[in-house]
């Protein structure tokens, strides 16, 4: 009779349910997943720190609505990837985290690095175990892809004892557990739409704000369609400025007009101000929809009760959708729509004009510009925005069909994981990820990886020597003559990047931006544009308050 090991059983398990990539970071304890991983034809992208494995998780699970692994060694390389999981938590991505483990038998004697792994991943996933036996691998993996991909997605961990890797049973004990199918979606009754509906028609303001479920490429489709049918302006929401997100223009100022808005798995959370005046009008009615009951309620809670929600309901986003628009069509809000894009396609004039003087850094407008012409010359272009003040003005100024962004947790540093990601799951898209010379420290080795994994794409950094938001912070609350710790140096990086085997390309005045770019795009590597800026403080976009221009 075959016998099979924990991580053969595990390894089939996850191809069986349609994973193809591994983003890997080696280590004592899951090298019987490496070894297994080979028979079940996994291809493993071998990362240089476990953090950048999780943030590929997550661009993969975005990209592709389907759950990125990520797998980990044990103990520090877990605790390593954990901080990642909670930008993934709050942009709602689905990944699972597998983890080398201390073998079970010697838990509690001591074992070489034992730690509280599960409890440790519990606050920022969805689901978080340890693994119990080989026989039931299969069955964990099925029900890690399911959890990961229901209701309100997000990530998952999952902990992989080597004893239990280790084990082997007879093939003929072990569950041939097939991908489970996912949750049954809740509909919100036919009742339910039709009210949702009538409150829609009868309001004069109605807007519809959706969560990161729905933003970018995974709900673009949908939203359109939404808008048209309903005749309410969809907007989605995913920036951790919330109202102030520099990519919404002027929203901030039609939001504070609505008389109803429908919050379509989206939390009236820190970016909508807890949905309190003077961001949202005090006599505003709201009807509630999520997929998570305790998140129905926190929100009935925030905005008051039955003085304020029309209607709440615990529903699955997507068939909510749905059932609005195949319902509602038919239903305008005249120029209200119109007044909504208008303001978030609003970009102070005076960017237009913007120009360096001649030899000078580059204001960030400029690196926008110069960037939104390589990736219209682009038949299918990813962009990719970090956090901080230079993301601000990437996500301000730049447009693809595809977009990722930091997301909700406010986190930096995810911008070249994601990259590479992107450029696995489209592997014939022009892939730019911009991102400022602090967040460019988190993982600047990843160019290695990209090297090794023959992954192209170009980095955009701006380069203002500086942790320029906590800087700016420092010159609004104390004042210039007390800003310190924030300064760094005006470091090269396009040459570290190309002696990790990449391209380089240093850009000190405005002239030579384009040229740059194109050779960087034509290069066939993964290339690094280091480009000297201004110090900037985030854009202001809103039409009642000048934009911030130096």
């Amino acid at each position: 009779m075959a016998k099979l090991r924990g991580a053969d059983i595990l390894a089939r398990a996850l191809a069986r349910a349609g994973v193809r990539h591994l983003f890997s970071l080696s280590g004592n304890q899951i090298m019987p997943v490496y070894d297994a991983a080979l028979d079940a034809r996994l291809a493993i992208t071998h990362v240089r720190h476990e953090g950048a494995a999780v943030h590929m998780a997550d661009a993969w699970g975005r990209l592709t609505g389907e759950p990125g692994i990520a797998l980990l060694t044990g103990g520090p390389g877990h605790a390593n990837g954990v901080g990642a999981l909670y930008t993934a938590l709050a942009s709602e991505s689905p990944l699972v985290m597998l983890s080398g483990h201390a073998p079970l038998r010697e838990l509690g004697r001591g074992a070489f690095q034992e730690m509280p792994q599960a409890e440790m991943a519990a606050p920022v996933t969805k689901a978080s175990w340890v693994a119990q036996s080989a026989v039931e691998l299969g069955e964990d993996m099925a029900r890690a892809l399911r959890i990961a991909r229901s209701g309100r997605p997000g990530p998952v961990h999952v902990s992989l004892p080597f004893d239990v890797l280790e084990e082997m049973v007879d093939d003929s004990a072990v569950s041939a557990a097939r991908p489970a199918p996912d949750e049954p979606r809740r509909r919100l009754d036919a009742a339910g739409i039709q009210s949702a509906i009538a409150e829609i028609a009868k309001a004069r303001r109605p807007l519809i704000l959706a969560g990161p479920l729905l933003a970018g490429s995974r709900g673009a489709k949908t939203c359109g369609e939404l808008a048209e049918a309903t005749g309410a302006p969809v907007v989605c929401m995913e920036s951790p400025r919330g109202v102030n997100d520099p990519c919404l223009g002027a929203f901030g100022d039609v939001l504070r007009q609505a008389d109803l808005i429908l919050l379509l798995g989206k939390q009236p959370d820190f970016t909508l101000r807890f949905a309190q005046p003077p961001t949202i009008d005090a006599g505003c009615r709201f009807i509630v929809i999520d997929p998570d009951a305790a998140v129905l309620r926190r929100a009935e809670h925030a905005l008051g009760g039955s003085q304020r929600v029309a209607l709440a309901a615990v529903a699955d986003v997507h068939e909510v959708a749905n059932a609005l628009r195949a319902r509602a069509t038919g239903l305008k809000a005249g120029g209200w729509r119109d007044e909504v894009h208008a303001a978030i396609r609003y970009r102070p004039a005076e960017w237009s004009a913007v120009a360096s003087a001649a030899g000078a850094p580059l204001h960030p407008v400029e690196v926008g510009r110069g960037v939104q012409r390589l990736l219209d010359r682009a038949g299918d272009a990813v962009l990719i925005a970090d956090g901080g003040e230079f993301g601000q003005w990437a996500q301000a100024c730049v447009n693809a069909p595809t977009r990722l962004i930091n997301g909700p947790a406010g986190s930096i540093g995810s911008a070249l994981p994601f990259a590479l990601a992107a450029r696995i799951a489209r592997p014939e898209a022009t892939v730019v990820a911009m991102l400022g010379d602090g967040t460019f420290g988190f993982h600047v080795a990843e160019f290695d990886t990209a090297v090794r994994a023959h992954l192209p794409f170009v980095a955009v950094v701006g380069n203002d020597a500086c942790w320029n938001a906590e800087y700016q912070i420092q010159l609004r609350s104390y004042g210039r003559e007390r800003a310190t710790g924030c300064e760094l140096r005006p470091v090269r990086y396009e040459q570290a990047v190309a002696a990790l085997g990449g391209h380089g390309e240093h850009v000190g005045c405005a002239g030579d931006l384009a040229a740059a770019l194109a050779r960087a795009a034509a290069s066939g590597l993964p290339a690094c544009v280091n480009v000297l800026i201004e110090r900037c403080p985030a854009p202001t976009v809103a039409r009642a308050a000048p934009a911030v221009i130096h």
